[in-house]
């Protein structure tokens, strides 16, 4: 990194560290409405294709830091701490109006404590989940950084009892949703009939849970499509990886008699199109409730990962819209409850119960119109509170 991060004298000055596809989108809307305030500004740091479209100069390619799982953080660790280190100590020296690290907790609050010593303000954008375990990390957020840029209603007052400087922005995927999508038309879209049950299932974006969910999803999809023989079901994969994952799955299991239609990506487009999603825990489970689907939510791990994971969770729920609505609105069946056959009755329950439908439409409609915010204008107009400048 000898070669200088920021090129122009006079132009404001702002770095930032997206560590994976979503903090991307975030970062290149945070970007986009920061330039509009500030035409003049400049953007170096790490970030994905999104990002570097709106002007960010990536130090290291964003995939570099996009690690999953206890094993492959161990085997990267050494390279993750260098490209830090690095990035630390140019920043430090090059000395930024402000820094911004979206979401990559395990990277960026690091970095941004380090930045803070030395008089660099920062800005934390994603909260990491404070209120499903380790509330205690709080403070140490606080320490690491100036503000805090909250995407949940739940989130601001936990940090606000510990002194620490929030603002709630809301969530983006509330903004590109519309409220009252159409199911028909979507259908039409992708030449499916108007009538008759369609189900979308969400096994993960990654090869490891195509491994540990494909084979009850497709099982799954089988007992359904032997109650409604005319049902079609929607597979968005998101990888070609995931795709030829999911194909050996249904290789092994002999199952190509099944009506799925997979697509590449276009998750959001089955869930519109669809009666009722089966989707594994993650944020998938808000574009569901953002699409006003029922749902069904489901996840298997390895059995230890999946002890300390419980050890630690400090709500009764997984699935972010049973959190966010503080209710079980949506059946959660984890781990040992992870069967075919639990999961085709939960489904089936939703499909046949036109009131329930109706009821959780109307609930999920009312959090849609709660976390529609103006995210990249309220979140421009925090950084740059933060920088000390005008908005």
């Amino acid at each position: 990194m000898a070669e200088p991060l920021f090129k122009r004298s006079g132009a404001l000055k702002v770095a930032m560290v997206a560590g994976e596809a979503s903090g991307d989108l975030l970062g290149a809307h945070l970007m986009a409405a920061l330039k509009v305030r500030h035409p003049d500004i400049e953007f170096a740091g790490i970030g994905g294709p999104r990002m570097q479209a709106q002007g960010l100069y990536s130090v290291v390619p964003q995939e570099r830091l996009a690690v999953r799982g206890y094993a492959e953080v161990l085997s990267r660790l050494p390279e993750l701490l260098r490209i830090r280190a690095n990035l630390r100590d140019t920043l430090i020296a090059e000395r930024p109006d402000v820094f911004v690290g979206i979401d990559a907790p395990d990277f960026n609050l690091g970095l941004e404590k380090s930045l803070k010593k030395k008089g660099i303000r920062t800005v934390h954008y994603v909260s990491p989940s404070v209120w499903a375990w380790r509330p205690e990390r709080v403070q140490k957020i606080g320490d690491a950084a100036d503000r805090v840029l909250c995407l949940f209603p739940m989130e601001p007052p936990l940090y606000e009892k510990a002194g620490v400087p929030v603002t709630f922005v809301g969530h983006p995927l509330a903004g590109e949703i519309p409220l009252v999508p159409d199911t028909e038309a979507m259908r039409e879209q992708l030449g499916l009939p108007p009538e008759g049950p369609v189900f979308a299932l969400l096994p993960g974006s990654r090869v490891s849970e195509i491994d540990y969910l494909g084979e009850i999803f497709v099982k799954t999809a089988r007992l359904l499509h032997e109650r409604y023989p005319t049902a079609q079901f929607l597979v968005p994969l998101a990888t070609r990886a995931t795709l030829d994952a999911f194909d050996q799955m249904l290789s092994r299991l002999k199952a190509w008699d099944l009506p799925i239609r997979k697509l590449f990506g276009h998750a959001q487009m089955a869930m519109i199109a669809s009666d009722v999603v089966l989707v594994k825990s993650g944020t998938s489970t808000l574009e569901v409730a953002l699409t006003k689907k029922p749902m069904v939510i489901t996840y298997k791990l390895s059995w230890l990962t999946y002890r300390l994971v419980k050890r630690k969770l400090k709500l009764p729920w997984v699935g972010l819209p049973n959190i966010l609505l503080g209710d079980s609105v949506v059946p959660e069946l984890l781990q040992y409850d992870a069967t075919p056959e639990r999961l085709a009755e939960a489904v089936a329950a939703f499909y046949d119960d036109e009131p329930a439908k109706k009821a959780l439409n109307a609930r999920f409609t009312a959090l849609h119109r709660e976390l529609k915010q103006d995210t990249a204008e309220l979140a421009a107009d925090a950084v740059l509170q933060v920088a000390g400048v005008p908005a």
